[in-house]
């Protein structure tokens, strides 16, 4: 529903001009926290046939300011702006018709319905019977009656009791009982960015890169999990990391997204860094026979395996050093992006 706020934000800076609105929501941030609110409360009674109109009060403030910063009254504005859909009363209110509300709705209705549509159409939801509309925009009357006659002719639409909650309550549910949640849709492609083998022909030359003699393609997207891909709860990806030196004490592997699973470099259109890996790596255990001396060798290359868990609310991570058998303190970072 935000984007009918957007919208009736729009039509205000069409009516009393951007640079106003603009100045008004950074100079009397209240005053246009009260504007919004009062614009939700219609907002939530709008409803398709609805005859009269919807009165929206104009804070004090805002009339104030207006005729300090333009001049003119609000009633001007009004009626210099062309917009006849918008009404001005004399008890200091904006009047949006019926018209003007479904102006407002228009275009995220459309949208809502549209991108449901493209979702049915899809070969894995083909013959579903049941379409469960839920959220707090689910309570509009116009969303309602929209996706009815759009789509009520080829399945039911269930409407829960207390709609607006029906979301909160699957969270508090799930976090009484993770069970209830069997199977999640990723809602984006998830990799690390890898050097592969240089395959000549297939790899981009601009990719290329020479490391001790070897060729190494940079970039390569290795996928975790694939959007739109079916995840259990519980469900894991393992992956093994090397560190590059001896004696590094912190191996960081970036993670990139992309709302596509058509990508295959880390520099791809749409792909982008969306968070990092971080992993601890203790002291090595020192083995017997492996102290240094004439002799003594070149000692293993460590392997930390990391396992990642895809199928909760949260991408979980944990480690384990595989040459001593000991976690490896590992964390996962989504809030510095």
């Amino acid at each position: 529903s935000v984007g009918v706020d957007l919208a009736f934000e729009a039509m205000l800076c069409q009516i009393f001009g951007e640079d106003f609105i603009r100045s008004f929501k950074a100079k009397r941030p209240a005053a246009w926290v009260d504007l919004t609110i009062a614009f939700e409360a219609r907002k939530r009674t709008a409803a398709p046939g609805r005859a009269n109109a919807l009165n929206i009060s104009l804070p004090f403030s805002f009339i104030d300011y207006y005729k300090r910063h333009r001049g003119q009254s609000v009633e001007a504005a009004l009626r210099r702006s062309n917009i006849n859909i918008v009404k001005w009363s004399s008890q200091g209110m904006l009047r949006l018709t019926q018209e003007a509300m479904n102006e407002l709705f228009q275009p995220t209705v459309n949208n809502i319905i549209k991108h449901i549509e493209e979702l049915m159409a899809k070969p894995e939801v083909l013959g579903v019977r049941f379409l469960f509309l839920v959220g707090g925009f689910a309570e509009s009357p116009m969303l309602q009656k929209a996706v009815q006659r759009a789509l009520g002719r080829s399945c039911r639409i269930i409407i829960p009791h207390d709609v607006g909650l029906t979301i909160l309550k699957g969270a508090v549910l799930f976090g009484l009982d993770p069970t209830v949640v069997r199977v999640r849709r990723c809602p984006l492609t998830y990799g690390v960015g890898v050097l592969n083998r240089f395959v000549e022909g297939r790899h981009p030359r601009e990719k290329l890169l020479i490391k001790d003699g070897r060729e190494w393609c940079t970039d390569v997207l290795d996928r975790f999990v694939s959007v739109d891909q079916s995840v259990a709860l519980g469900e894991v990806v393992r992956r093994s990391y090397t560190p590059a030196r001896l004696g590094q004490r912190k191996i960081i592997v970036n993670i990139y997204c992309s709302p596509t699973d058509d990508v295959t470099y880390i520099s791809d259109p749409g792909v982008r860094k969306c968070g990092m890996i971080t992993l601890d790596l203790p002291e090595p255990l020192p083995l017997p026979g492996a102290a240094g001396g004439a002799g003594g060798g070149a000692p293993d290359r460590r392997e930390i395996r990391a396992t990642m868990q895809f199928g909760d609310t949260e991408i979980k991570v944990t480690a384990v050093d595989v040459l001593s058998n000991r976690s490896v303190r590992s964390s996962i970072d989504f809030l510095s992006n």
